[in-house]
This record gives C-alpha cells, structure tokens and sequence, in this order.
C-alpha cells in the first residue's frame, strides 16, 4: 500500500471519533478544485457553524446599518463562498431570538421546508422588532446620560457656589461678620451701628419737654445723666476724639484754630485748604479702624471724615453740606442699609452695605450760634432734630432692624448764653503787638513774638486779671488743670487765657467794649462753648439701643468722658479698637435706672450764668429789675407745694438785675425769653402729676 493509501486509510479510520466541526477539516471533498482536496468548502459547514457565522455578520450589520457611510463598507462581506440566501436563513436561526424564531429553527431542523419568500416576511418583522427594541435601549440610555450630566452639573454649580462663598467669607470683610449674621426677613446683617452727633446739643435739653423720641429713646436704652465732652470743648476737636478715643492733645487737633510751630502752618476749621491736610490729623479714626479690618464704612459729613489719613479709606464719604435738609439726611442713612449686603444676592464690592454709619447733624450747634440756646428760635430746632432721630428709627422699625441694628445718639458740647456784659476786652490785659499769634476762641492761646518774654507776660495778665474771677490764666507747662490733659502738644500755645461758661474776650478790631456796652450793643454770636469741659452747661448727650446694649430698658451708667465713645462703638460693629485714651469697654456696666429712687435729678443749669464781680470794662451801673418782671417770678411762690418745680429741675428764671452795660430793651427782651421758656416748661411737667419731674411720659 501506497503511503498515500495508508494514511488515508489511517484517517478514514480515525474520523469516528471526531467531531463534526473536527471532520469538517479533514474529510476530502467529492470533487476538488484544481486538484485542491484539503478540506470543505465554507458552504458544506454544518447548521451550527453556519448559525455562529451568520450571527456573527447580522449583529454587526446590525449596529453599522445606521452609522452612516462606514455601513456601505459592511452590507458586502462575505465568508468564503455562502449561499446568497444564507443571511436570511441564519438571521431566523440567531441565538437568543424571540419564541417564534426559535420555531422556525426547530423546523428547518426537523426538515420541515419554509418558503424563501415566509422566511424573508419572518425575518423582515424580526428586524423591525429588533429596531424599534435597539431605538428604545438608545433612547432610554439617551436618558439615563442626560440625567447624570444634570446631576453632575448641579454638584458642579453647587461646588462653585460653596467655594465662592468660603472665598467671600475668608475675606476681612466677612470673616467676622458671616459668624453673626442676622436676618431680618430679607436681608443678612452683619453687625452695624448707626452713630449720630447732634452738635452742640446741651444735655438738659432733654428736659425742655420738646424731644418725645428722645426721651423715648432713653426709655428704650441705655444712657448716662450727661457725658463729658473734652477740654476744648469744641467741634473739631471734641468730633475727631470721639471719632479716636484721643485726647485733643494727643491726636493734634487742639482747636478749631491753632498754630503749629513746627509746620509754620496755621489750622482754620472751615477753611479745607488750612485744615483737611493729613499731617494735622493724628490718631486712626473708626472708619480708618473699620475699613482696616474689613468692616465697610459710610461717613456723613463728620469732622475730620474727608482727610485721607490712611490708605484704609471710608467706601463712602459725604462732604460737609451746612444747608442740607434734615429729611436728606434720614434717606441718606436708610439708603444706605438698604443696599444689598455682602453673602444677599446682587451684593456689590463697590457699593457695599456698610456696617459703620456715622452721620453730623449741624443745626442745633448753628442756630444755637445765632440765636442762643435760651432763644424762642433752638427750640424749635431741637425738635427739628428730635423728629429726624424719629424717622430714623421709624425707617429701622419698618425693614425690621429695630433689634437688629444699633443706634447710638450723641452731642459733643453744650452751649452757654452770651452777652455784651459778659466781655472782656484783651487790650486791657496785653498789647497784642507783643503776640506773634492768637490760637482758639473764645478760649486763647498766646505766643509771644519772644519766647523770653513769657514769663513777664505771664505775670502781667495775673496782675490785670486779679480782679476778674471771670477769668482762668494758665502756662501750659506749669500750672494747666491735669484734668484737662491740654499740655502735651507743641500745638498747644505756651499761655492761656480761659474765661468763663458764657464770657467772651475779644480784641477792639471786633468790639471796643466800653462802647457796645454804653449802646447797648448786641454781642454776637448769641450762643458760645469752648469753656471749661466739666461746666454743666457744657455737658453732652449719650443714649444708645440695640443688640451691642443688651441691657433692661431705660438703664442708667455713670457720666462719662467721650473719650470712652470709640471704644464702644469698635465694639459694637466687633473690631478691635487701635490704642487710645478710652478704658470703657462693651457691655456697659448699668448702675441703675433712670426712674430709681435714688437717681440724681434731672439738673437745669443757670443760663445766662450769674454776673461775676465787675470787671474793669464794665463802667455803666447797673439798674433795679423792672417790677413787672419781679411779681410773675415771685407769683410762683403762691402756688401749692405740689406744683412747684424742684430745686434741682426747670426752676424758674433766676430774678437777677440787669447785668452792666445792656440796655433796658434787650434786657426786657431777654427776660421776655426765658419767662416764657419758664412758663411753658412747667406747664408741660405739672399738667400730669404722674409725669416724672422732667421727663416725658
């Protein structure tokens, strides 16, 4: 046997046991092609080899047939040489088709014939099945893709948010705020205090039965009898120690005149060219505090406000405006809170919401000026300014910010009446030729055009003086009041000549005083302060409510100095105060209430003050008090007990005679004043008996 022969024979015998697939590779062909005999052609491959390929070929046309142009590149593939028919015919044979697909595969199995033309219908609506299942699975993922992507874009947007809020918060300006935020329905509020200085608005002015919000307001509060303003006690002054917590004599601004010795300069209050210059102003103000530590600041017309002193500078400043409206005013401040704040929607870093609003109220000082504080004209200027603390408070009540935002009210001076009897004429005292300059009013400072003449000045202004107890004469290095704290400052003239509440010293370019005093001339102005800081004509107002004054309604502290302001007020927005001459520090430490027993009664100082002895300048007599006059004040005693004024409270005018050198008219005239202020000041206290002595109910 040929070797040919006997492998074959060996193979023949050995196919048996192999598979069909296996025989598949092996077993020869009847016929070959040109003498090729090797194998099978792929068209003899068993049904099972030809479901496998077939379904291999349809899943792929399949996902290709609607992808455009790269499924022409697919409907022509064949393998090896299948029939034309035998996609149609192996797509009803699939694995994992329908129940009547497998029907159909169960029946060509058994040798049951199915037309081409049924398989074709069959397996055109298999197809379609098919499709519309595959549309369905792509659009349900279609689905399922945007539904995650809005989720993730959601944590995203939010991610952004929580991020751009911890940045906000991490800035200065928040970092303190955002952990006491408040809410008054609308609006977070970081806290904000609004500080309101009604210049020269004397403390007992409360007691004149013409400021009900006033009084209201310290039946809400917390307050002191008084507060003491500082030596000078002035605008400029007494303004930026409020403002510092300094001295006069510490922060430079001795005076609303002044001469510094070193800068060859003289300092002039309402000149801005003389006095808003940074090296006149020492110390660091609120606003410089504030906006230091990231706490906005608006300030109104303040003294000393529009002075860039640091590079911290208020976000808002309004320049100084004398004629300004007070309506104005309440729609400037409340505008002001009502910008959005800093974590509220539309919040804007260049008009923020500023949490330090501190507004000047001039008017009471101005007409005080003009007319006197006695005069039928202040009173209705205090109740002009008693009526816009009003409407501030009223705007707060009505955006909820009552317990919200803290108000605090001050003044910082009195106001003391004057009169042409009441002058000293400098002449008599020292040739102004001998001065190089004169600093303040009506206080002054003398610097000799010799320091070696000094001492000898000195003592010749003792000798003229001895005889005038209206009259204070110091050296600034030797014998200034400690209590003062007016000597350590170059600023500060080395001798001073200080009258007395309600006396003034002018020179006879102003006022030759022997003759307005034998005419009857009329000093102006009306009204003047500057004197002695302890004089109860010269005390100031402070009344304070709201979250950073937690204390019972209507609690009363001891009288302070302002000194103590700038330290409440850095505490009460929560900054921490730069150094300064202030020991007082938030809370306040209540001593009482106001309607305690043993509260001191509400005290009404002497104005005009009593006549001192005479002076060498008042040469006219004086005259007997007219009788008219004397029977209306003396009428008082007649009446019961119960309806007399105390001692202490609006006594009634004092039945003094006419002061030297005024004429019988402007005398009559002034007495006309104060009887009438009298008069109506009890009738508004003894209508109600249950009203307390003073204040309103």
């Amino acid at each position: 046997m040929s070797t040919y022969a006997h492998d074959e024979a060996s193979r023949v015998a050995s196919s048996d046991t192999l598979s069909a697939d296996e025989r598949t590779l092996v077993d020869h062909p009847e016929t070959g092609d040109e003498g090729y005999g090797a194998g099978r052609l792929s068209s003899e491959v068993s049904d099972g080899d030809h479901d496998i390929l077939e379904s291999e070929d349809e899943r792929e046309r399949l996902l290709t047939q609607k992808e455009g142009i790269s499924g022409l590149f697919n409907k022509g593939v064949k393998i090896g040489k299948r029939d034309r028919n035998a996609p149609a015919k192996s797509r009803e044979r699939k694995r994992g088709h329908n129940g009547e697909t497998s029907a159909l595969m169960y029946e060509m199995e058994e040798g049951i014939g199915v037309s081409n033309s049924s398989l074709s219908r069959r397996s055109s609506e298999s197809d379609e099945r098919r499709l519309l299942a595959t549309a369905s699975q792509r659009k349900t993922r279609r689905k399922r893709v945007w539904r995650r992507l809005a989720i993730y874009l959601s944590i995203v947007v939010l991610f952004l948010i929580l991020l751009f809020a911890a940045y906000r918060v991490s800035k200065p300006a928040y970092a303190k705020a955002a952990t006491v935020m408040v809410s008054n329905g609308t609006s977070l509020f970081a806290p904000t205090t609004i500080l309101i200085s009604l210049d020269g608005f004397r403390a007992d002015f409360l007691y004149r039965g013409l400021t009900p919000t006033l009084n209201k307001f310290i039946e809400e509060g917390i307050s002191p009898k008084y507060m003491l303003p500082s030596f000078p006690s002035v605008t400029f002054p007494n303004h930026y120690t409020m403002a510092t917590g300094l001295y006069p004599e510490a922060h430079g601004v001795v005076g609303n005149t002044f001469w510094d010795p070193d800068l060859r300069k003289d300092f002039y209050y309402t000149d801005p060219e003389r006095s808003m210059q940074p090296y006149w102003w020492g110390g660091e103000p609120l606003w410089v505090t504030a906006e230091r530590q990231g706490v906005r600041a608006a300030i109104h017309m303040w003294p000393g406000s529009e002075v860039k002193i640091d590079e911290f500078e208020p976000v808002y400043v309004d320049k100084y405006n004398g004629s300004e409206l007070l309506p104005l005013k309440v729609d400037r401040i409340l505008g002001l809170l009502d910008l959005p704040g800093a974590m509220d929607p539309g919040a804007m870093d260049d008009q923020p919401r500023p949490q330090l609003i501190a507004a000047y109220v001039p008017n009471v000082d101005s007409d005080g000026h003009e007319y006197g504080p006695n005069s039928t004209e202040i009173r209705q200027t205090i109740k002009n300014a008693d009526t816009m603390v009003g409407n501030i408070l009223k705007g707060l009540q009505e955006r909820n910010l009552t317990d919200i935002v803290n108000v605090v009210v001050v003044s910082d001076h009195g106001m003391a009446t004057t009169d042409v009897s009441r002058l000293v004429q400098l002449e008599d005292l020292i040739d102004p030729a001998e001065l190089d300059h004169i600093d303040g009013w009506p206080h002054f400072g003398l610097r000799p055009k010799k320091l070696s003449d000094l001492e000898r000045l000195h003592k010749q202004v003792l000798d003229r003086a001895q005889n005038m107890s209206s009259l204070e004469i110091y050296l600034r290095d030797v014998d200034m009041p400690e209590r003062y704290h007016f000597s350590q400052n170059e600023r500060i003239a080395p001798l001073w000549i200080i009258p007395k509440a309600g006396w003034a010293i002018v020179d006879k370019s102003e006022m030759d005083v022997v003759e307005a005093q034998k005419n009857g001339d009329v000093y102006h102005p009306r009204g003047i302060h500057g004197y002695d800081h302890e004089h109860p004509l010269m005390r100031a107002i402070f009344v304070a409510r709201g979250p950073a004054f937690p204390h019972k309604p209507n609690s009363r502290v001891e009288p302070f100095q302002n000194i103590e302001l700038y330290n409440v007020i850095c505490d009460s927005i929560g900054i921490t105060p730069a150094p300064n001459n202030g020991t007082l520090r938030l809370p306040l430490k209540p001593v009482g209430l106001h309607t305690d027993p043993e509260t001191p009664p509400n005290e009404t100082p002497a104005d005009p003050v009593n006549t001192p002895a005479a002076t060498p300048t008042q040469a006219v007599a004086s005259l007997p008090a007219p009788p008219a006059t004397t029977s209306l004040v003396n009428a008082a005693s007649s009446l019961p007990p119960a309806a007399l004024p105390t001692p202490t409270s609006s006594a009634a005018p004092p039945a003094e005679s006419k002061p030297a050198g005024e004429s019988l008219w402007e005398w009559l005239k002034h007495k006309g004043e104060t009887v009438e202020e009298w008069v109506e000041d009890f009738l508004n206290k003894h209508h109600n008996p249950m009203k307390e002595d003073g204040e309103d109910t």
